[in-house]
C-alpha cells in the first residue's frame, strides 16, 4: 500500500466531507484511462487555463456591458449563449469568470498544500509532545465537513476571492497535513536519511535536504486531484454570496444569478454549470492519471 492510499484512506475514515482530500483520493483509483480521456482532458484543461489567464484571446465582449434591451435573449444570434438579465453576454462572463473561479481552486489547493507539507513535516521530525499537537488539532479539523468548515472561515473573513481562497485552503490543509506526516516519517526512516543524521546534520537541514523533495511528490499529485474539488467549494461559496464581489464574473455568482430565471432563461444557469462540471472532470481525469503513473514508479 502507497503512502496515498494509507493516508487518504485514514483521512476518508476521520469523517472529511466533500472538501477532504481522503475522500477525493479514494474515490480516484489508480487505475488505467482511455488515452483519448486523457488527451481530451488535457485539451480541456488547456482551453480553461487560456480563458483564466488571455481571456481577451477568446472574446471581444466586456463581460460587464450590459444592454437592457437584450436582457434575457436565448442564446443564438448576436450572442451565443444569450444573455443574463442585465444584457451581458453570458460566454463572455464564463470566459472571463475562469480567472476567479481557477484562482480559487488553484490558490487554495497550493495553501493547503504549503501549510500541510511544513506541519505535516514538523510533526513527524519534531519530536512527540508536538506531534500529538499536531496531530489532534488536525483531527479536529477533520472531525467538520470540508465545506462547512469553509463556510465558518469564510463567514468570518468575509466576501472576496482572496477570502474564498483562504477559507478553501483552511479546510483542505488537514488532509494534507496527515499524507505530509504519513511520507515524512517513511522518509525519515531511509538508510540515507538516518546516515545523515550520524554525520551530525541539524533537522532544518535534513528537513530541506531530504524529507521536504520526497515529501512533495504525493502531495503534489493529491493536490492535482483536489483542485477540481477546490473549484467546487469556491463555485459554492460564489452561490452563496461568499465569494468574489460583483460585477466580477464567476462561475458560482453566474449560477447564483441564474437561478431566479430559469424558466425565462435556463442558459444563465445551465452553461456556468457545465464550465465548471467540465473543469472539475477534465482535472480530475489529469489527476487519476497522474497518481497512476506516480505509483507505477512506486510500486
Amino acid at each position: 500500500m502507497s503512502a496515498l492510499d494509507a493516508v487518504g484512506g485514514g483521512t476518508a475514515g476521520g469523517g472529511r466531507g466533500a472538501l477532504g482530500p481522503g475522500s477525493a483520493l479514494s474515490r480516484a483509483r489508480a487505475v488505467r484511462l482511455p488515452a483519448w480521456s486523457v488527451l481530451v482532458a488535457g485539451l480541456v484543461t488547456a482551453l480553461v487555463l487560456v480563458a483564466a489567464l488571455f481571456p481577451g484571446l477568446l472574446t471581444s465582449t466586456d463581460p460587464n456591458a450590459a444592454d437592457p434591451v437584450t436582457a434575457l435573449a436565448a442564446p443564438g444570434g448576436g450572442h451565443l449563449l444569450g444573455t443574463d438579465q442585465l444584457g451581458r453576454d453570458v460566454l463572455a462572463r464564463i470566459i472571463y469568470g475562469a480567472r476567479p473561479s481557477l484562482f480559487i481552486g488553484v490558490g487554495a489547493t497550493a495553501l493547503a498544500v504549503a501549510a500541510g507539507s511544513v506541519l505535516g513535516i514538523l510533526a513527524a521530525t519534531g519530536g512527540r509532545v508536538l506531534d500529538e499537537a499536531i496531530m489532534r488539532l488536525t483531527d479536529v479539523f477533520l472531525a467538520f465537513p470540508g465545506l462547512l468548515l469553509a463556510l465558518v472561515v469564510a463567514a468570518v473573513l468575509g466576501p472576496g476571492t482572496g477570502d474564498a481562497t483562504l477559507a478553501i485552503g483552511c479546510s483542505l490543509t488537514p488532509g494534507f497535513v496527515r499524507l505530509a506526516r504519513g511520507q515524512a516519517l517513511v522518509v525519515k526512516n531511509a538508510d540515507y536519511v538516518r546516515g545523515a543524521v550520524a554525520y551530525g546534520r541539524g533537522r532544518l537541514s535534513n528537513g530541506v535536504r531530504h524529507l521536504l523533495p520526497n515529501t512533495l511528490p504525493p502531495l503534489l499529485v493529491l493536490a492535482t486531484i483536489n483542485i477540481g474539488t477546490a473549484v467546487i467549494a469556491g463555485s459554492s461559496l460564489s452561490f452563496l454570496g461568499l465569494g468574489p464581489k460583483a460585477p466580477t464574473a464567476e462561475w458560482g455568482e453566474m449560477l447564483s444569478d441564474g437561478r431566479d430565471f430559469l424558466a425565462t432563461a435556463w442558459a444563465m444557469a445551465v452553461f456556468p454549470g457545465v464550465a465548471i462540471t467540465v473543469t472539475v472532470v477534465a482535472v480530475n481525469v489529469l489527476g487519476r492519471d497522474l497518481r497512476r503513473r506516480f505509483e507505477g514508479r512506486e510500486a
